[in-house]
């Protein structure tokens, strides 16, 4: 995947928790295993994307300049109608669950005995989600849509479960859920829903009114109100920091909980084995590293004894240079000086003198509480808002 190819989500999200796995993903193009929910998931949208199509209502569109719109005939090859009353009504129950026997897919489950829950379930939510469709039919204007956009300069996409039409006049953003357990709070804070928003400001005319996280197994859509400007520029610096990583080239691995489900464990640098024919030459480069590193606690220890012994000396006979049978050990003095910015900064505040200094540059504050151009009395409440740190130390001169 090249730098400037549109990022998704689930990119986006593979990226923050492991650059490494995504490059694995989208450079190299490896293979994950199926897996049964995943298979699952899709088997389900698939069904719900065959049964609501026809329910479409055209809804005008953005063309790529904005300058003018279009309808959805215009844009997408599927059925539609142009109004409600030429919506086609819902069909039986029946017809949905002989769609599920063709869609489904077998790949990912462990036994025979999984795919049967799997199935069992899948039919549960088919049937209870469809009551309630025919009791009361949604008016959408898309149904898995695949949408594009440039989102300050980062191209973006996603493929939307459905786009409904609200009371209102607006947009419902709805995405479905086929996960066990769905909270309002999780609605409220998903990211994906958060991007989905973007797409469809970008490419529909009408404004998204409510993002909806559909939890099929409850049958409970969970509705919360479109992302305010600043939460959408917090999310868009985070795809801005995957952009960046992405064009340099960096793809780390980051160590987590997610390894544990982690398909490529066995070429990740964190948890790759050491070749056979390497094993000794490296486990005894090892353990000599642990013997010095061991050596180097011990000396650094007996250094800063001796150092201390050398000071304590000089301090009793007032000395700075003491000579050995080599080198001269030389005394030296480090000062530095911490301020309380709080202090400091009213102290500026009160003299008029806020824009003279930068209070979070000690040196500089230092100096500035020297300086005889300053007021006496600002000088003095400054170099008592400080404290000093004197540190000894020992050089060597030949």
């Amino acid at each position: 995947m090249a730098a400037a190819s549109p990022l998704s989500y689930s990119s986006v999200r593979a990226y923050l928790e492991c650059p490494l796995r995504w490059k694995y993903l989208y450079v190299d193009r490896l293979p994950e295993a199926p897996r049964s929910y995943f298979s699952f998931g899709r088997t389900i949208h698939s069904v719900l994307e065959e049964a609501v199509r026809p329910l479409i209502i055209p809804s005008a569109r953005r063309t790529p300049s904005g300058t003018s719109q279009r309808t959805l005939e215009d844009f997408h090859a599927g059925r539609a109608s142009s109004s409600i009353a030429e919506a086609k009504p819902v069909g039986e129950t029946a017809a949905v669950l002989e769609m599920y026997r063709r869609a489904w897919v077998s790949d990912g489950y462990t036994s025979p005995e999984e795919e049967s829950r799997y199935k069992r379930l899948g039919e549960e939510i088919l049937t209870g989600y469809w009551e309630t469709l025919r009791a009361d039919p949604p008016t959408p204007v898309a149904i898995e849509e695949h949408l594009q956009a440039s989102w300050q300069g980062i191209p973006v996409h996603g493929y939307i479960d459905r786009v409904d039409r609200t009371p209102g006049g607006g947009l419902d953003v709805v995405d479905y859920k086929t996960s066990r357990e769905l909270s309002r709070t999780e609605a409220k804070e998903s990211d994906q829903l958060a991007l989905y928003q973007v797409l469809v400001q970008e490419n529909f005319s009408d404004p998204v009114e409510k993002l909806t996280l559909y939890h099929l197994r409850s049958l409970t859509p969970l509705r919360t109100e479109p992302r305010t400007p600043s939460v959408l520029e917090e999310l868009h610096g985070r795809v801005a920091t995957v952009r960046d990583g992405i064009r340099s080239a960096e793809f780390p691995p980051t160590p987590g909980r997610q390894c544990t489900r982690c398909d490529f464990r066995g070429i990740c640098p964190e948890f790759k084995e050491v070749p056979g024919t390497d094993k000794e030459r490296l486990a005894l480069l090892v353990d000599r590293f642990r013997e010095l590193r061991e050596r180097e606690r011990t000396l650094g220890g007996e250094l800063e004894a001796t150092a201390t012994e050398l000071h304590q000396a000089a301090e009793e006979l007032g000395l700075h240079r003491i000579p050995g049978t080599h080198d001269v050990a030389v005394r030296r003095r480090e000062e530095s000086w911490r301020f309380d910015r709080r202090r400091v900064g009213e102290v500026l505040e009160e003299h008029g003198l806020t824009d003279r200094v930068d209070r979070d540059d000690p040196e500089a504050v230092r100096k500035f509480a020297k300086d005889p151009e300053v007021p006496a009395s600002a000088r003095e409440a400054i170099t008592s808002a400080g404290s000093r740190r004197t540190r000894w130390y020992w050089e060597l001169e030949r």
